[in-house]
This record gives C-alpha cells, sequence and structure tokens, in this order.
C-alpha cells in the first residue's frame, strides 16, 4: 500500500482558497461595520458581522471606490466583494470592491418603479410643463424655515430682484410624514383663497443635499401628484447637482441648487438696467443715423435739378421732417422717463418693505391698541365701581340693618335660627336678641313672655 501524499500547510491553504474563490466567488453581503481601520496607505479593513457571525473584511485603495462613504462603525451596509483566504493567517475573508447603506438597493428600485410609472401616465412629458414667467412678483418657497436653503433664496431674490416678495409655507424635508406636509403646502399655494394666501406667480420647492434616504420624501407620489396638480409653475430645487428626484421631473423646471432656483424664477435687476441703457443708445444712434440719411439726401436735391427751386418745393417736407424728428425725440425722453421713474418706484417699494419700517408701523399699532386697552379697562373698572356702589346703597336700605336702626330686632335659637313664631319656643330655651347696637341673650321661661337672662 502506497504511503499517502503529504501537504504542506501552503497548499493545504491554497486548495481551500481556489475551492473558496471558483465555487463563493463574487457575492452581495449584508451586515453591520465594527472596527473600521483606515490606514495611511489608502486601504481599509474592518469587520462586517450579524447576529451570529462574523468576517473579516479589506477595501484596496478605499477612497476610490464606490460607496466608501456608507462605512462607518455601527453603520448597515451591503458590500459587492470577493471571496478568499488570507494564507498568511490562513483566515476567510472578503475583498470589498463597492458599498452601499443598506436598503438603498430596495429604495432604488422603488424610485425606479415610480420614475416608470408617472412617465407612463405623462407627468413627465415636456408638453405639459409650464413656463416661468418672466418678470414675477410673489413666489411661494415650500422647505424648511431652519434650514439655509432659505437664506439662499432670500439672499438672492433680494440682490437680484428686490421687488419680489416672498411667501413661506414652512415644511419638514426629512422623516416619516414629510411628503405629506409638503403636498399639503403645494395644495394649499394651488388654492390661495381657501387658504387665505396670495396668489403667487412661481413656487419653488426644494430642500438641501443629502443622502438618497434623506432626499427621499421628494420621491413620493404624494409630492409628484401635488406638483403635477399644480397650476402655479414649480421649480424644484432638491438637493445638489448630481441628485435627481421624481420631483425634478414632475417640476416645470428642475434646478441644480436652491440658489440657482432663486436665480431661474427671477430676472436681474443689474442686467435690466444694462440693457435699458443699452436698448436707449440704439435707439439714439439709429434716429441719428436716420436723420443724418435724410439730410444728405436733401443736401443732393438741393445740389441736383431742383437747386433753383428745390427750397421753394422743400420746405413743407423739411418741416414736417423737423416735427417729426422733435416728436421721435421727446417721446424717446418720454419713455427714457417712464423708465427711470418705475425704476424708482420699484426702489422705493423696495425701500417700503424694510423690515425695520414694518416693525415700526406694528410697534405704532401695539401702542395704539395698547393705549385704547387701558381706556377700556379703566372705564370698565369705573362702571363696575359705580354699581358696586349702588348694590351697597340698596344693601343698606333694604337689608336687616335699617330695620334694626329703626327699633326692630331679631330673635335667634341657640343653632343661629331665626324665631319666626312664638310656636318655634320651647321653655328653657336659650335665645339671643340681636339689636341695632348689640346682642342680647335670654331663656325662655314662657311662650308669651320673655325674660332677660
Amino acid at each position: 500500500m502506497s504511503e499517502a501524499k503529504t501537504l504542506s500547510v501552503t497548499q493545504l491553504l491554497r486548495r481551500i482558497k481556489n475551492v473558496v474563490e471558483i465555487e463563493v466567488g463574487e457575492v452581495w453581503v449584508e451586515g453591520e461595520v465594527s472596527n473600521l481601520k483606515k490606514q495611511a496607505s489608502g486601504h481599509w479593513y474592518f469587520t462586517l458581522k450579524d447576529d451570529h457571525a462574523q468576517i473579516q473584511c479589506a477595501m484596496f485603495g478605499a477612497r476610490k471606490r464606490s460607496g466608501h462613504e456608507a462605512l462607518q462603525d455601527g453603520a448597515k451596509v451591503r458590500v459587492f466583494a470577493e471571496t478568499t483566504i488570507y494564507e498568511a493567517r490562513g483566515s476567510l475573508q472578503i475583498i470589498v470592491m463597492r458599498a452601499e447603506a443598506a436598503g438603498l438597493g430596495d429604495l432604488q428600485a422603488k424610485f425606479e418603479a415610480l420614475k416608470r410609472q408617472l412617465n407612463a401616465e405623462g407627468l413627465f412629458a415636456a408638453e405639459r410643463k409650464k413656463a416661468i414667467p418672466r418678470f414675477p412678483r410673489r413666489i411661494g418657497i415650500v422647505t424648511s424655515e431652519t434650514g439655509a436653503v432659505l437664506q439662499d433664496i432670500q439672499q438672492v431674490i433680494a440682490r437680484r430682484a428686490p421687488w419680489v416678495r416672498l411667501y413661506l409655507l414652512p415644511v419638514r424635508v426629512q422623516g416619516r410624514g414629510a411628503e405629506r406636509e409638503i403636498a399639503a403646502a403645494i395644495a394649499a399655494f394651488s388654492d390661495p383663497d381657501r387658504y387665505d394666501l396670495p396668489t403667487c406667480d412661481v413656487l419653488i420647492v426644494g430642500r438641501g443635499g443629502g443622502s438618497l434616504e434623506d432626499l427621499w420624501c421628494f420621491n413620493e407620489e404624494i409630492v409628484a401628484r401635488a406638483i403635477a396638480r399644480c397650476p402655479i409653475p414649480v421649480i424644484s430645487a432638491v438637493g445638489h447637482e448630481i441628485d435627481f428626484t421624481i420631483a425634478d421631473f414632475v417640476a416645470d423646471l428642475r434646478a441644480p441648487t436652491p440658489s440657482a432656483a432663486a436665480e431661474l424664477a427671477v430676472p436681474d435687476s443689474a442686467e435690466l438696467a444694462n440693457r435699458l441703457q443699452l436698448l436707449h443708445r440704439r435707439i439714439k444712434q439709429n434716429t441719428a443715423a436716420r436723420l443724418q440719411q435724410w439730410h444728405y439726401q436733401l443736401d443732393a436735391m438741393r445740389r441736383g435739378a431742383l437747386q433753383r427751386r428745390g427750397e421753394r418745393l422743400l420746405r413743407e417736407p423739411v418741416m414736417r421732417l423737423d416735427n417729426i424728428r422733435d416728436r421721435l425725440q421727446r417721446a424717446i425722453e418720454h419713455q427714457w422717463q417712464q423708465r427711470m421713474q418705475r425704476m424708482e418706484q420699484l426702489q422705493t417699494a423696495h425701500r417700503t418693505l424694510h423690515p425695520r419700517l414694518i416693525l415700526q408701523r406694528r410697534e405704532t399699532g401695539l401702542d395704539e391698541l395698547r393705549r385704547r386697552l387701558q381706556g377700556s379697562i379703566q372705564q370698565a373698572l369705573l362702571d363696575q365701581e359705580k354699581h358696586l356702589r349702588h348694590l351697597e346703597v340698596m344693601l343698606r336700605t333694604l337689608g336687616p340693618e335699617s330695620s334694626l336702626q329703626r327699633g326692630y330686632s331679631i330673635t335667634f335659637d341657640e343653632k343661629g335660627n331665626i324665631i319666626r313664631s312664638a310656636k318655634d319656643v320651647r321653655e328653657g330655651m336659650n335665645l339671643i336678641t340681636r339689636l341695632a347696637d348689640g346682642s342680647v341673650r335670654s331663656i325662655a321661661t314662657d311662650q308669651k313672655n320673655d325674660s332677660v337672662d
């Protein structure tokens, strides 16, 4: 019988490694990250575990790998990895090539399913999208009142179009139930009379950047349908340039950032002023060129066949030409003055809307209300005091005190009950007789005659 072949440790481990790499190969694994170590070389090492087991993991050149930001101690992740054996230690491990937060694949599948459904219904169609008005005067905003998004929009609008008024309906933009708040706010702007809101020309719906889970409320069907039903042009400004949500596809216009949404919603006042000046210069130049051309033509006619009698024939056309030139010049100046007056009106309106002036007007109104309230309180106190004095006089007049003053008396038994009849008195009963200036105690000896104690 031949002697069995003996394997070295290295040979054994390599056989096991070949079996693992061929039979198991590349797999998706889900678990919790622990003991994450980030080496200076750029390679990351960690343990992936569940309730019953754990396995060592390595990600080479981690920062260049997709989803590396999801790897945090305690995070639930899904990793796409290659199973292998680390021969130096003889331990099983996986080489991670890609990572993502656990549940991300389910969310992505849900996103794609809803996207296909709404696209089939025509909610993404270009022909149903409404044009953004060029010069809006009121803009509605649906976002959080505490985030940086609102400040960014306000700063851009104040810089580009200070005459535009903003109206905010604050909502939560993350977490369970946030999608219902967003949809309700859009519905309120859609029916302003019912909710006592101003009619807006444009609606901006958005929030700052975040993960797919953070932005998920803008991927809900209730928000998409609320945007589709909104009669006001809607600009979607969710996340950063690389983030796309269902709301972006349904909205009439998608902005890469909230600041960009504000820039797309309003024109630039400085650019408008420059363009107005450019048009004014062009009109003046064109008018001067036309007048110069007509002067050349007149000079040519004077030097030609009409040299002798031309002046007489052209007197009336020249007068009409001068009249037209004057009218045109006045029209240009009048239009320019109107444009400048309009610009001054917008600047004045903007100044009147300054928060300091609004607060001053409200403080004046509060002072007036405070004065009227104090007057009403003082008058009410005087009326109550007068009424109380009247009741006091009546009490003194109609009460028992007035009878006692006139010589009458009131007799009580020892329990304080009023004696109203001689039949209520028994021999030996203790009696108290109240007079105007005091009380007298007595004992009843007879029902007809009382004696003083």
